[in-house]
């Protein structure tokens, strides 16, 4: 099932795509407000999702929005989680670092207030970085919730998949050494254009790959990850409960930027084009921001 979160008639509503058409789903105001997060927290509850409401709308029609218009909390994102980029990150400026990739995740946080929908323009703050790069992943939506989650039922917890953009101002993700600031800048993390359901994608078996306007800078595969799925929702939920809605991005693959020589950073202009097998396509243009 594909469930969606899109504006009709200036009205945030959510809903099931089917083909070229998205069919609301009866939710009260205070659900609809919430997007897709409102299924997550049914899901959690032990409830079924709601039944649709009148007649199919053709998605031309609509302006779809970030399935999760706003997450109730940072999102949890994982660095350095495909072989290959772990390499060529580990050949340009990480090659000082001491982090081990290998034995533990990587996991940074990015604010809510980065996420945008699917062809939303993202603002480049080039007053503070000229070092922008793209970053095309894979992210789990968690359904059920919970703490202290085992890596054999981790999967139980899968409420579906969807597509990010982790956006990066590298230059100040360097300066900092924690990544946060350089993650976090407003409408730096594009997500939709909605998420499938865990019983529709296999999210361990699917392939990944981005365009920067018509050239191919990654393309992988989610069998590559070095730590797969179930291990992400393990390591993100020992200590800490994990709640309905959450997302965990779980990394990109090479051919970003900064991997190339010299750099490919972001320009004014640029269209981010990122599509996942089995869910569809996250296509964004990127604008130098004026001050």
């Amino acid at each position: 099932m594909r469930l969606s979160t899109f504006v009709h008639d200036g009205r945030r509503q959510v809903g099931v795509v089917g083909g070229n058409t998205v069919t609301a789903l009866d939710l009260t105001p205070t659900e609809e407000l919430a997007g897709v997060l409102s299924l997550a927290e049914r899901v959690h509850a032990g409830a079924p999702l709601p039944a649709t409401r009148g007649a199919p709308i053709v998605l031309a029609e609509v302006a779809l929005e970030a399935p999760l218009p706003r997450p109730r909390r940072n999102l949890f994102c994982v660095g350095r989680n495909y072989h290959a980029h772990a390499k060529e990150l580990r050949e340009s400026v990480f090659r000082n670092s001491t982090a081990d990739a290998q034995s533990w995740p990587i996991v940074f946080t990015k604010v809510p207030e980065t996420v945008v929908g699917p062809g939303a323009t993202v603002r480049m703050p080039v007053h503070v970085s000229r070092q922008i790069d793209y970053e095309a992943e894979l992210a789990i939506v968690v359904g059920r919730g919970g703490r202290d989650i085992p890596r054999e039922r981790a999967l139980e917890h899968v409420f579906g998949y969807t597509i990010v953009n982790d956006v990066t101002a590298r230059d100040v993700q360097m300066r900092h050494q924690q990544w946060d600031l350089g993650k976090s800048f407003d409408g730096f993390c594009p997500m939709g254009p909605w998420i499938v359901t865990a019983d529709e994608l296999d999210g361990g078996n699917t392939r990944v790959r981005c365009w920067v306007n018509d050239e191919l800078r990654q393309d992988a595969h989610t069998r590559d990850l070095i730590f797969d799925i179930a291990t992400l929702i393990q390591t993100c939920s020992r200590g800490i409960t994990l709640l309905p809605g959450d997302v965990i991005a779980t990394g990109t693959a090479a051919g970003v930027g900064m991997g190339f020589t010299p750099p490919k950073w972001l320009q004014h202009g640029d269209v981010v084009r990122i599509e996942v097998d089995g869910i569809g396509t996250l296509s964004n243009p990127f604008v130098e921001e004026a001050r």
